[in-house]
């Protein structure tokens, strides 16, 4: 019997703390939110319209009634939507903690969920929203094929020629594939400290760190840092097949070599409805050739394949120093009358705002929970009254180990071997090993004292159990029984313990 799913209350956080921006949508609408109106440059008209819809729902598979978020709805569509802040991000002595949620309700094929901090200029205009707007920070999901990122990039402005660069993160070490995949919904943060410092986390666990000094330039593209290369020179040293003509066989006598295998099959007829212009010319079927039965084959003879005692097995080309080795990657700094040193990347430009501008092929990705402050306790409140709410709503609905485990078996059926060679064989050895011979009679015995019945105040009756080292005496109402296979013999057993008994291989005395 399934245990009942332990109900889990709803009620949407509330923002407390100092904080610049706090988005639960529970008061089921957009307001404060603006969807872009404006096409994308450099695109195929019939898709330059960020015309991608969104609406404010609860999650298709709610554990949560009346917890409700962003949800894209459109795929293959340009979505772009936008809010301000309470007011204006600096970053000066604060620490800047950005966190959302993020459900791929569908899962995700290629798309992504990241959002944009767009950066306070004056000219800023929400409903013009689009790809080449300026932000400050990029950081979030992203997906394509398999190619599974958490993009952190933030936008330098170079003081002396105004010109922006963009700065991405290392690659994070963790495996990030079940965030994608399993449907549940993830809490994804980023932590900006004053001192350079930054940290990546989901569901609360950090998955990359590093500093903005030494962590944010990756190396170019083309840069090789393979220290050993196949050598390109290489040959094989032999071309010997892995398997030859077996020379010592000798075709078997009464092989018949005119004969085909398979002939037509002289019964068959052709259908009445066949049709030679529609269907082509008519062929019988092929059956066994009723003379090959008699003989040892049939067709042309070729020599059975054996290995080849020459064949030195798979060939790889050996590893030798890489010619294009150019060392572990470092920025380097050379001579330029652009040159600039900022030893405090924290201070990056002021945003004013919070974006999403997407492109999915994968609709109903589901947002929610939005925050953004400088006080990390603050943020971890907010997580606790609405991501963590959320975990334990799921984790309660979650399905049994057994249920987990037929329903992997459904998407793999290869499992059901694991499984029986696991769990079932031993439960097997382990029945057959404690119900032959002499141990098998144990086991019924210890049946017969498992099952004792209560005392009643019915007519008690003796009994033993008769052996050639001992007897064991003791009071019971049932009736005798022997083993067919010893000359021990039990007489008076439990009805129950009779019943186990004639199971282990004993037998009633007439």
């Amino acid at each position: 019997v399934s245990k009942p799913v332990p109900k889990v209350t709803y009620k949407a956080p509330e923002p407390r703390g100092e904080h610049y921006f706090a988005e639960s949508f529970d008061r089921d609408t957009l307001d404060g939110w603006v969807m872009s109106i404006a096409k994308k440059e450099d695109t195929d008209e019939d898709i330059a319209k960020y015309d991608g819809k969104w609406a404010v729902e609860e999650m298709r598979d709610s554990k949560l009634p009346g917890d409700k978020g962003l949800v894209l709805k459109s795929r293959a569509k340009h979505h772009a939507i936008s809010a301000q802040l309470l007011r204006p991000f600096a970053f000066t002595t604060k620490p800047l903690i950005v966190q959302y949620e993020v459900n791929f309700q569908s899962g995700i094929d290629c798309g992504g969920a990241y959002v944009k901090l767009l950066t306070q200029t004056p000219d800023l205009d929400l409903a013009q929203f689009v790809d080449k707007t300026p932000y400050t920070i990029m950081f979030g999901p992203d997906k394509c094929g398999e190619d599974y990122k958490l993009h952190f990039i933030f936008r330098h402005k170079n003081p002396k020629t105004g010109e922006v660069e963009e700065k991405h993160a290392k690659k994070p070490d963790a495996d990030l594939r079940t965030y994608y995949t399993d449907k549940k919904t993830h809490l994804y943060t980023l932590v900006l400290n004053p001192d350079n410092s930054f940290e990546v986390l989901v569901d609360q666990t950090v998955v990359n760190s590093g500093n903005l000094l030494t962590d944010m330039t990756p190396a170019p593209e083309d840069w090789d840092e393979r220290a050993k290369v196949q050598d390109p020179d290489a040959a094989k040293d032999e071309d010997a097949p892995a398997q030859i003509a077996d020379e010592a066989a000798v075709k078997p006598e009464g092989w018949l070599d005119d004969e085909p295998e398979y002939i037509g099959d002289p019964d068959a007829l052709k259908p009445d409805d066949w049709d030679e212009d529609m269907d082509g010319e008519w062929e019988a079927p092929q059956v066994p050739n009723p003379k090959c039965e008699s003989a040892p084959g049939c067709g042309e003879w070729k020599r059975p394949m054996v290995d080849n005692p020459n064949y030195k097995g798979k060939w790889k080309p050996p590893m030798i120093d890489n010619p294009n080795y150019q060392g572990v990657w470092k920025p380097r700094k050379i001579p330029n009358p652009a040159f600039f040193e900022d030893l405090q990347p924290f201070r990056m430009s002021a945003f004013n705002a919070v974006g999403l501008e997407l492109w999915s092929m994968t609709s109903d990705i589901f947002f929610d929970n939005f925050f953004i402050t400088d006080d990390r306790n603050t943020a971890d409140r907010w997580a606790t009254e609405g991501w963590a709410l959320k975990k334990s709503a799921e984790s309660a609905a979650e399905p049994g180990l057994a249920t987990q485990m037929l329903s992997a078996a459904e998407e793999r059926p290869w499992l059901w071997v694991v499984y029986v060679l696991t769990v079932a064989l031993p439960v097997v050895l382990i029945i057959v090993f404690c119900c032959t011979g002499k141990t098998r009679r144990r086991v019924a015995f210890f049946f017969f004292f498992f099952f004792k019945k209560k005392k009643t105040n019915k007519k008690k009756k003796f009994y033993k159990y008769k052996s050639g080292r001992k007897a064991l005496h003791y009071r019971r109402r049932a009736l005798p029984f022997r083993c067919d296979d010893t000359t021990e013999q039990l007489s008076g057993l439990p009805g129950e313990g009779g019943a186990a008994a004639q199971r282990a291989g004993f037998r009633r005395i007439t």
